[in-house]
Formats: structure tokens, C-alpha cells, sequence
């Protein structure tokens, strides 16, 4: 299979058992966006959508992560941007550039979470995370108002 150049985008509850290739599920409920790899290799991507994970954007028309999405953990190490259920490639990154890559993150994680308020009481804070957002809800709202 080629690379893909676009994704559909459907909003669901809950991510279904069989992934369609092509397509962008997102669960406000659980804050996630998972879809096959746009390179064709079928692997399942998840990206989990929080302060210190993706972003998700949706225009009406279309979604938009970021940052992008770098699947340097799967052999076929894609590296693309999803904006307005475009799919835009990356060059291919070293392994340096992916060490540095996953450090900053690391570091945004650890201070996010030692800056977080409810960080003196142990798992409180990553418990808060797991919640769904005002955000996240709004968007349920609104997404079923559209499907009704």
C-alpha cells in the first residue's frame, strides 16, 4: 500500500476493534485519536490528546494535530502532520534528532507534572489528566448535536 495523502474523520465513543485504513477516530470521551499509519504499514497509531500530549483542532470541516505525528518506534518510521484531514510528510529524522525529540518531551512531562497543583498527592495529578476536559465535552456536545 502507498502513503496516504488525506483521512476521513470520524468521532466515536470508543475506538472500534477494526480499524479502518484511511481513517482518523476520535474519542472526546477518552481524549484520544488513534488511526492506521499514513505509510501503509497498518500499524495502529494512538495519539492521546492532553496539556503535554496532542492538540486537536477541528474547524468543522476538518481535524488538525500537533504536533505531528513521528512513529519512530515502528520499522517504517513516518514522520507526518495531520491538518485538515491532510496528510503532509517529513523527511526522515536521526536517530539523534529523535533521542533530542523524545528528551524535551520527557522534560515537558516532568515539569508539567511537578508544577501541577495536585502533584502532593501522589497520583492525583496523572488521575486529573484522565479526565475528560471542558473542552472534550463541549466537543461531545457538539458532536452529537451534528449527528442527531
Amino acid at each position: 500500500m502507498s502513503r496516504l495523502h488525506e483521512l476521513s474523520c470520524e468521532f466515536v465513543s470508543t475506538i472500534p476493534d477494526k480499524l479502518e485504513v484511511g481513517t482518523l477516530y476520535v474519542s472526546m470521551e477518552y481524549a484520544t485519536v488513534v488511526h492506521r499509519c499514513c505509510c501503509g504499514c497498518g500499524n495502529e497509531v494512538v495519539t492521546p490528546l492532553g496539556p503535554i500530549d496532542w492538540k486537536l483542532t477541528y474547524d468543522g470541516e476538518g481535524i488538525s494535530l500537533h504536533p505531528s505525528v513521528g512513529n519512530w518506534s515502528f520499522k517504517c518510521r513516518s514522520h507526518y502532520w495531520v491538518k485538515s484531514n491532510k496528510i503532509l510528510w517529513e523527511g526522515d529524522m536521526t536517530d539523534e534528532k529523535i533521542r533530542q525529540v523524545r528528551e524535551i518531551d520527557k522534560l515537558n512531562k516532568k515539569l508539567y507534572f511537578d508544577s501541577h497543583p495536585m502533584n502532593t498527592q501522589g497520583n492525583a495529578s496523572k488521575k486529573s489528566i484522565a479526565q475528560p476536559k471542558k473542552r472534550f465535552i463541549i466537543w461531545g456536545i457538539i458532536r452529537k448535536w451534528f449527528t442527531r
